[in-house]
């Protein structure tokens, strides 16, 4: 769902709201061996690379219960590696994009329009892309323009914000959910919300992009587009709060097929050479979060796709597993810190393992061969508050082990993270 953050505002009020975010990350890792290399490795030299990106939110209601916002971002910097060689990518605020210069792009440019189905509200206090606002507590809602699917979809209060919270792409969002989007996240589509106290739904059609790991989206939406529906149940257990999500995809896109890539071309298989309309990928999604006490919560989340096909949006994971916990530092009289601890461990298909072990590439993976096993990911992460909840400072741990699923580059790889995020 989106935020409904209360912030300090640059201009706040009940028709206008402006905010802004920066948030810049060093990552560092260690060498460690391996016998082989391909030209999508997780290369096996000591690295230090960083990121930035910076956020312009604008928002503006014209009248009641409308919504225009607006996002001009920059972002520059990289992934370790150049965010290849690791299906659970480290940095969640970098892209896979060949020039690491800082770059001007429209993240969001959107409509929202909401129906108030009770007379019940709630205060909306003014934050990224929501404004002040008595809100329904029952109503429905359409959107549609440039957006994220992350925006409304897969939430989770402990883990879905790696300017905040957990770093790594596989506590992020669901893994195996090839959602759409652009190389840097955002795609253009419409999201229709139906949502009760207790009870929500959610249904989206996006676009695709044209090519794998592309930026020019795809406007052929009867052969090229991608839907999700989720239904959200709130609850109360002992009286802490709890969520369950239950998440089904369907996309359609001029995708390559694993097998038939294979048949073409036994050794070094090209993905490409097998791209054609009609190939589809379906999978889901099951996740919840769980407050345990009054300063711990908890969350899990299950993730699947079909496999057969090629990855052509998010990252090479047909089926992961994670699961956290996040710690309020209330417990030590430090009630906006926070500490987490989450591990994710990510798998792929038989035909997909078939092809990578063939010498196939991807857009994120390609060792050259590949000795399949999961790959394997822990990280902790200590959040503080710097400033007035405006400015905080983030360290993180990182273990990775047999990265891009090769037990023959088991590593483990360590990753040290610190990370400055600021907000008005």
């Amino acid at each position: 769902m989106l935020p409904h953050v209360a912030m300090s505002a640059i201009t706040d009020s009940s028709a206008f709201s402006v905010h802004f975010q920066t948030t810049v990350i060093n990552q560092w890792k260690s060498s460690f061996y391996a016998p082989y290399s391909g030209d999508n490795s997780l290369q096996t030299q000591k690295e230090s690379r960083t990121s930035l990106t910076s956020t312009l939110a604008l928002g503006w209601k014209p009248w009641k219960g409308a919504g225009f916002f607006l996002n001009p971002e920059i972002a520059g910097g990289s992934g370790l590696s150049k965010t290849l060689g690791i299906a659970s990518a480290t940095n969640g605020e970098t892209f896979r994009v060949g020039d690491a210069a800082p770059q001007v792009y429209l993240a969001r440019l959107y409509y929202r329009q909401v129906f108030a189905l009770s007379r019940a509200k709630t205060f909306q206090a003014s934050g990224f892309n929501a404004l002040t606002d008595s809100f329904p507590l029952s109503y429905v809602s359409f959107s549609v323009g440039k957006m994220s699917v992350a925006d409304f979809f897969d939430d989770n209060r402990y883990s879905h914000n790696p300017r905040s919270q957990f770093f790594t792409w596989g506590l992020m969002d669901a893994g195996a959910w090839d959602y759409p989007a652009n190389t840097r996240g955002y795609s253009s589509g419409a999201v229709v919300e139906y949502v009760r106290p207790s009870d929500e739904l959610r249904y989206s059609i996006f676009l695709m992009p044209k090519e794998a790991n592309g930026n020019v989206m795809n406007f052929d939406v009867l052969r090229s587009q991608s839907q999700a529906i989720e239904y959200t149940h709130r609850y109360s257990m002992n009286g802490r709060k709890g969520a369950l999500r239950i998440l089904a995809f369907y996309t359609s896109t001029s995708m390559g097929n694993y097998r038939e890539s294979l048949h073409n071309q036994p050794l070094a298989p090209d993905i490409s050479d097998s791209r054609r309309y009609g190939r589809t990928k379906k999978g889901g999604v099951i996740g919840a979060e769980q407050e345990l006490t009054k300063n711990l919560g908890g969350f899990f989340r299950i993730s699947w796709n079909d496999g057969t096909n090629e990855t052509w949006a998010f990252t090479d994971i047909d089926h992961s597993i994670c699961a956290g916990l996040s710690l309020s530092g209330s417990a030590w009289k430090r009630p906006y810190d926070v500490w987490g601890f989450g591990g994710v461990f990510s798998g792929i298909s038989n035909p997909h393992r078939a092809y990578l072990a063939a010498g196939g590439k991807s857009f994120m993976l390609g060792d050259g061969r590949l000795t399949y096993t999961w790959e394997k990911l822990l990280e902790t992460y200590y959040s503080a508050n710097i400033y007035q909840q405006k400015i905080f400072v983030s360290g993180a741990f990182q273990y990775v082990q047999n990265p891009g699923y090769n037990r023959d580059r088991k590593g483990p790889v360590p990753v040290f993270s610190l990370r400055m995020h600021a907000m008005l």
